[in-house]
């Protein structure tokens, strides 16, 4: 059953790639009838929030916003008209955003790579190499906060990219402004270009609405790169100039680990990050002797699962041009995670080069070292990937994955290495879209059974959203690089859901059917997870949606569902159970908002029932309140204690200008028996140039005595 039809999948997958060639030969997009044209500027435009410049007036302007939420038919209420003009160093857009809806704009602080729907802001993104897969995207939000971010995958937007440009906003009765100056060295594009595909995305959340310039179904996010317009450049842009940037930092701290009784520690040091731009489209990123203090903690969850939990990458270093390295397999089955490296011992340093080589082929390389310490060898840390684009917007790629202990003992082989090749399918307009992928491991004695395969195809239209993937992970498969949360067994998962859309107080509803199937080696089911639901998103976009789900397990291994006690349900024992759950967002547009999850059922051989969410409230665009909490109440019988696990999460966000930030973030964890407190402060002294002061520490409930603590300073500065 599962070769029959993981081959359905692939042909289907091949069929839909050769129907675009077609627009591969045209290179257009599915808008590439609205077009803008952009004169060359000949006086200079100042950034005032005043658009009164000669060249503004002689500009085209791209208006006519469409909707493209709530619904995806007409134009928007709130109408918006973009400005475009250049010179021989950067890029000018001049924004107006009409607002005849009495109230407050929705501004939800002053900080960099703003939270997209909590703020009244306006998105721009470029695809400068034409190929509607990978771009740049900036943003401004009515406060004035900056978002820029790498694209990817077609639409999607890495915010850990940062790079110089300015702005101005200025806020009028019936309207606000934004104007923006990108240089031409900060972005990437093809020499001699006269032609960009881009498109503009607006969010007013006092009428509800989003909108775009060139129009997006409103299946999609209006950052796809498939429905881009067309931005067509009177006279070809500069000549891109070699970059180079050197970002040196130094760092100092006090630690002191109670637990382990080292007594109180000082560090100081210092390591550099640099930046050439080897080519146009070619970047070569190094770094010596980082430092990760500055990236905020991980949100903490209550654990009630058999497999290891997936907290993503933060760290800078890693996440530019990241889908060239952790975008194989899938996330429960990839070959790369980012952070195997450096989190268990210090990155002495690395290298990472990563672009695109001619129209069509993409290369990602990474090199990275960490040191020697009690608990491990030094070890070496190699990918390489090649990505070459086929039909209109698919791609195939090559990866290749080297884990090296450096200074082995003599006669030791410690090694683990993965190879793989993954096909990515997406179809001219979107609706199609699938993958395929093999990849194996090798490790000492080389064992059977070293694979990881998978395949999926999708469809997806206003009305109908259908999937269905599959994937078989060898008993002996290691990637200790990746992230594998299971091995030696058989997958498969359809799911569909259909959606009315009437267009009234109730914008869409309909009904989501959802299913996951594991077997064994010999086919045998050993697990289930049926979800059976039904949703509502409403005019004001908060959503609600109810369901039921089904669970069958044949535990594979001893679990103990608590995580915390001396018990365990044996390894061969079988359960069936289930139960309701219920989920409702409130909109956004309010001070205060919510979100929460409620469910309550048979759990394994007993019973459970919890609620998880985040309620949040701003003073804008000063103060973000936010507190995440779950409450888990699980009843398993005699051995079991019956278990009740509070974890508390309230998280202080001040922006105070938008170059000085405060963030206080304090965890409670009762399955941890942990409370932890961190506080970091920001002050961005020149552009991309900080001032980081960290304080963290882990207290034990009850007695509040100390497990650890450390106060960190780093300073960075960005040269260029």
């Amino acid at each position: 059953m599962i070769k029959k039809i993981l081959l359905a999948c692939l042909t289907a997958l091949i069929i839909q790639g050769i129907s675009a060639q077609e627009a591969q030969k045209q290179n257009a997009t599915y808008n590439s009838d609205y077009i803008l044209n952009i004169k060359k500027a000949k006086s200079v435009i100042n950034l005032d929030g005043v658009i009164d410049e000669p060249d503004w007036d002689a500009a085209q302007v791209a208006g006519d916003f469409r909707r493209v939420l709530p619904i995806d038919t007409g134009y928007a209420y709130q109408q918006s008209e973009i400005l475009m003009t250049y010179d021989d160093k950067a890029l000018y857009l001049a924004m107006i955003f009409y607002d005849t809806i009495p109230g407050k704009r929705i501004m939800e602080s002053y900080r960099r790579d703003f939270s997209f729907n909590n703020n009244d802001n306006l998105l721009v993104f470029f695809d400068t190499f034409l190929d509607q897969t990978n771009g740049f995207s900036f943003g401004i939000s009515a406060s004035g906060a900056k978002w820029d971010g790498t694209m990817s995958d077609g639409s999607l937007v890495s915010l850990d990219w940062d790079c110089k440009w300015e702005s101005k906003t200025k806020h009028y009765p019936d309207k606000w402004v934004a104007e923006m100056r990108i240089p031409f060295k900060s972005v990437r594009y093809p020499s001699g270009s006269k032609t960009w595909n881009g498109n503009f995305s607006r969010l007013d959340l006092k009428s509800n609405e989003k909108s775009a310039w060139a129009p997006v179904p409103r299946q999609f996010p209006t950052a796809s790169l498939a429905y881009t317009g067309v931005l067509n450049f009177e006279e070809p842009l500069p000549k891109p100039k070699m970059m180079f940037s050197l970002i040196p930092y130094v760092f100092g701290g006090f630690s002191n680990d109670y637990e382990t009784d080292k007594g109180a520690q000082w560090k100081k040091d210092f390591g550099f990050d640099a930046k050439v731009g080897l080519t146009s489209s070619m970047n070569l990123d190094l770094t010596y002797n980082p430092d990760f203090a500055q990236v905020e903690v991980d949100q903490q969850v209550t654990n009630i699962d058999r497999f290891e939990l997936f907290f993503p990458e933060k760290r800078q270093f890693f996440l530019e041009n990241s889908d060239l390295f952790s975008g194989f397999g899938n996330r429960s089955a990839t070959p790369f995670f980012s952070r195997r490296i450096g989190l268990d011992a210090p990155v002495i340093g690395g290298a990472r080069l990563s672009g695109k080589i001619g129209k069509n082929w993409r290369i990602g390389f990474m090199n990275m070292t960490t040191k020697k310490t009690e608990d491990h060898l030094s070890r070496n840390f190699t990918v390489f990937s090649l990505q070459k684009k086929v039909f209109a917007r698919s791609n195939f790629g090559f990866i290749f994955i080297n884990k090296e202990y450096l200074n082995q003992p003599a006669g030791s082989e410690m090694f683990n290495r993965v190879a793989g090749i993954d096909y990515n399918l997406a179809s001219k307009d979107n609706i199609w879209s699938g993958k395929y992928y093999y990849h194996r491991s090798f490790r000492p004695g080389n064992p059977d059974k070293q694979y990881s395969q998978g395949a999926s195809l999708g469809y997806s239209t206003k009305n109908i959203q259908a999937h269905i993937f599959e994937r078989s992970v060898g008993e002996n498969f290691l990637a200790e690089t990746g992230y594998v949360t299971r091995t030696g067994y058989h997958f498969i998962s359809p799911d569909f859901k259909y959606l009315f859309v009437p267009n009234k107080k109730v914008v869409s509803h309909g009904l989501n059917l959802e299913s996951d199937l594991y077997f064994n080696n010999d086919f045998e089911k050993i697990e289930h997870e049926n979800t059976i639901s039904y949703q509502f998103e409403f005019q004001d976009r908060s959503a609600l949606s109810v369901g039921y789900k089904d669970f069958y397990v044949e535990l594979q291994d001893d679990f103990d569902p608590t995580h915390v006690s001396n018990t365990v349900l044996p390894a061969g024992s079988s359960y069936n159970f289930g139960g309701v759950f219920i989920n409702y967002q409130s909109t956004r547009k309010t001070l205060f908002n919510w979100q929460a999850e409620s469910a309550s059922g048979k759990f394994y051989n007993g019973n459970i029932s919890y609620i998880d969410g985040q309620l949040g409230y701003r003073y804008q665009p000063y103060i973000n309140l936010a507190v995440n909490f779950n409450y888990t109440d699980m009843k398993l019988p005699q051995p079991f204690e019956h278990t009740k696990f509070w974890l508390i999460g309230p998280k202080l966000d001040l922006t105070f200008t938008d170059k000085t930030f405060l963030s206080t973030f304090v965890q409670y964890n009762e399955q941890m028996d942990n409370m932890n407190i961190n506080i970091r402060f920001q002050w961005r002294y020149q552009p991309v140039s900080d001032l980081f002061v960290v304080y963290t520490d882990n207290y034990i409930p009850g007695d509040w005595t100390s497990k650890n603590r450390a106060l960190v300073l780093k300073l960075t500065y960005w040269l260029n």
